[in-house]
């Protein structure tokens, strides 16, 4: 069984983003507001998605711009308080994304229970953050050292406000991380709520023998049935929005309508 059968238990499944607002140390921290309304609005969020039925939750700081390459360790602390603030009322498995610091996502994974992080793992990217050179390896053993090898590594090789610096093809970037051991590959548009291209979704699919694929950034109601003919799964955020507007709050109705478009698009699968 591989990385989404048996964190989500579902094929296809549908992960939905829950977008913290500013962390502490951050321009869009709400300093009056403090981490009380940090967790009021996320829990909200949760809410929401839990009810409107998707498979599996993706925590992140999404608010924190500009972002950094390494986070301080008040943005974690603040993201393991928020979400262990919020830990009984979360039934559904979830995943932490700390843009863009792969140690300080698998810390707060290993402190609230996670089961996986989504970040970029591998490669040299010439970013808007600047230079982005995860170390795998360091990340692996760190893993492993604190306790954190249950915690899945989904890994972003098309990171979004980024390119390849050697310019290798997705294809290559694909095998690479299938080879080093990632549990799921990621596909991303440029920026958040930009879709991925469908071509670097197909070339990823085709490049690996068993590593699952999903789409990561900009998956919307019109575009989430052909995507999930080609790949495993999506991440999705910015189209469960209010307006689609990637700040907003999650929109039930949205979020309902997609549920049932991606059942729409699991029971095609099953019977072709």
């Amino acid at each position: 069984m591989d990385a989404l059968g048996r964190i989500f238990g579902v094929d296809k499944p549908l992960i939905a983003m829950c977008h913290l607002d500013g962390l502490p140390g951050r321009p869009r921290h709400d300093v009056a507001g403090g981490m009380d309304a940090v967790v009021e609005r996320l829990a909200r969020d949760v809410a929401a998605l839990q009810d409107a039925g998707v498979d599996g939750l993706l925590f992140c700081n999404e608010n924190d711009l500009p972002y950094q390459t390494r986070v301080g360790v008040e943005v974690a602390a603040a993201m393991a308080a928020a979400i262990g603030r919020l830990r009984a009322a979360i039934r559904l498995p979830f995943g932490v994304d700390l843009l863009w610091d792969p140690l300080a996502a698998v810390a707060v994974a290993r402190a609230t229970g996670a089961a996986f992080v989504r970040e970029v793992l591998m490669g040299v990217f010439d970013s808007d953050m600047g230079l982005l050179a995860p170390d795998f390896g360091e990340f692996a053993g760190y893993r492993h050292t604190i306790g954190a090898g249950d915690v899945a590594a989904f890994c972003n090789i098309t990171p979004e406000f980024s390119r390849s610096v050697a310019g290798r093809s997705v294809a290559e970037r694909a095998r690479g991380a299938e080879y080093m051991g990632v549990d799921a590959l990621l596909i991303s548009g440029q920026a958040a709520g930009v879709g991925a291209e469908m071509e670097d979704l197909r070339e990823a699919k085709s490049a690996v023998r068993k590593t699952p694929v999903l789409a990561n950034t900009g998956v919307n109601h019109e575009t989430v049935g052909r995507i999930l003919d080609l790949v495993d799964g999506v991440i999705v955020g910015t189209s469960l929005k209010v307006d689609g507007d990637t700040w907003n709050a999650v929109d039930p109705a949205r979020a309902a309508r997609m549920v049932e478009l991606v059942a729409a698009a699991r029971n095609r699968a099953a019977v072709s």
